[in-house]
C-alpha cells in the first residue's frame, strides 16, 4: 500500500512539474523581454541615429568650409575655430561607426553613443558661449551642426532602444 501511495505521489509530483514547466514556457512567450535587434522599431531608431550622425558630419564639414571661406576673405579665425571645425566632422565618422556597431548588437557601442549624444551638444554649445572664444556666427553654426546629435540623444532613450539594450545591473 505504501508503494502505491509513493507511486501516486510521484505521479502527482511529475504532473505538477510538467504543469509548472508549461506555465513557465507560456509566461516566457507572453512576458515582454528585451526586443530583438531585428525588431522594426529598433532597426528604425538605429537607422535614424546613423543618418543623424551623417547629417551632423555634413553640417560639420559645411562649418569647416565656412571657416576656410572666412579665413580666405581676410577675416580673423582663431586656432580654436580651426581645430574644432576640423575635428568635429572626423568625430562624426567615429560616432557613425559606433552606431553601426550598436545596430549589430554591441551594447558597449550603444552605451557610448547614448552618452556622447547627451554630453556632446552641452559641451559644444557651452564652450561656444564663453565670451571671446569664438564669434557669434561660429557659435550659431556649431549649434545648428549639433542639432542632429540632440535628436540622437532622444532616440537613444526611446522605448525601442531601451528594450533592445536593457540596463544590466
Amino acid at each position: 500500500m505504501e508503494t502505491t501511495k509513493l507511486t501516486a505521489d510521484t505521479d502527482q509530483l511529475t504532473a505538477n512539474t510538467a504543469q509548472l514547466t508549461a506555465d513557465t514556457a507560456a509566461d516566457r512567450n507572453t512576458t515582454t523581454g528585451p526586443a530583438p535587434f531585428d525588431a522594426p522599431r529598433t532597426r528604425e531608431a538605429l537607422a535614424k541615429a546613423q543618418n543623424g550622425f551623417k547629417l551632423y558630419g555634413a553640417l560639420g564639414a559645411t562649418a569647416l568650409v565656412a571657416v576656410v571661406a572666412v579665413a580666405g576673405s581676410g577675416h580673423p579665425v582663431n586656432t580654436f575655430m580651426w581645430v574644432r571645425a576640423a575635428l568635429l566632422p572626423l568625430i562624426a565618422v567615429l560616432l557613425h561607426r559606433m552606431t553601426v556597431s550598436a545596430s549589430r548588437g554591441s551594447r558597449r557601442a550603444f552605451e557610448r553613443v547614448s552618452s556622447v549624444a547627451v554630453v556632446m551638444p552641452i559641451a559644444i554649445v557651452g564652450v561656444d558661449l564663453i565670451p571671446g572664444v569664438c564669434p557669434l556666427w561660429y557659435a550659431v553654426a556649431q549649434t545648428v551642426c549639433v542639432l542632429p546629435v540632440v535628436r540622437i540623444a532622444f532616440l537613444t532613450r526611446s522605448s525601442a532602444l531601451r528594450a533592445a539594450f536593457p540596463k544590466t545591473r
